[in-house]
């Protein structure tokens, strides 16, 4: 049985692989935003500058403490036996979870649907985490729960 500190450094490492590419995921929608706008906005940075001056930069924090809680946490889920429910049922509680809760206030039915791409985003963003995780642990990088 390994120790608890082996343990730990192999839940860190997950962590790390789980911030890492999600917050690489949503960098990537991020940039596709901006170039969606830059495009229907014929080349124009005006009307990017939203997405420019915002808080991209928190944003990307916030989810990439997401993703590494999700790492640490998808590490223990899987275990050893290889439970697709189990797997699939991870990516989406955390990215239900993470899209839901900007839906808490009153919104209008546009205001839901955007919302509701923000939750499909936040869903790709742990199936790619997913992704990687099953990535290293295939190769041996992170070992899993014992």
């Amino acid at each position: 049985m390994p120790s608890l500190v082996t343990e730990r450094i192999e839940s860190v490492k997950a962590g790390i692989v789980g911030a890492s590419s999600f917050a690489l995921a949503e960098s990537a929608f991020w940039l596709a935003k901006i170039v969606i706008n830059l495009a229907l906005f014929n080349g124009t940075v005006t009307e990017t500058a939203g997405l420019l001056e915002g808080n991209w930069a928190i944003k990307l924090a916030i989810g990439a403490v997401s993703g590494f809680l999700f790492g640490v946490t998808y590490r223990y889920v899987i275990r050893s036996d290889r439970n697709s429910h189990l797997n699939d049922g991870a990516v989406l509680a955390f990215g239900l979870v993470r899209g839901l809760a900007l839906i808490e206030q009153n919104l209008s039915l546009s205001e839901l649907l955007s919302l509701g791409g923000l939750v499909l985003q936040s869903i790709i963003c742990f199936a790619i985490a997913r992704s990687a995780l099953d990535l290293a642990i295939a190769h041996k990088k992170i070992k899993p729960f014992v």
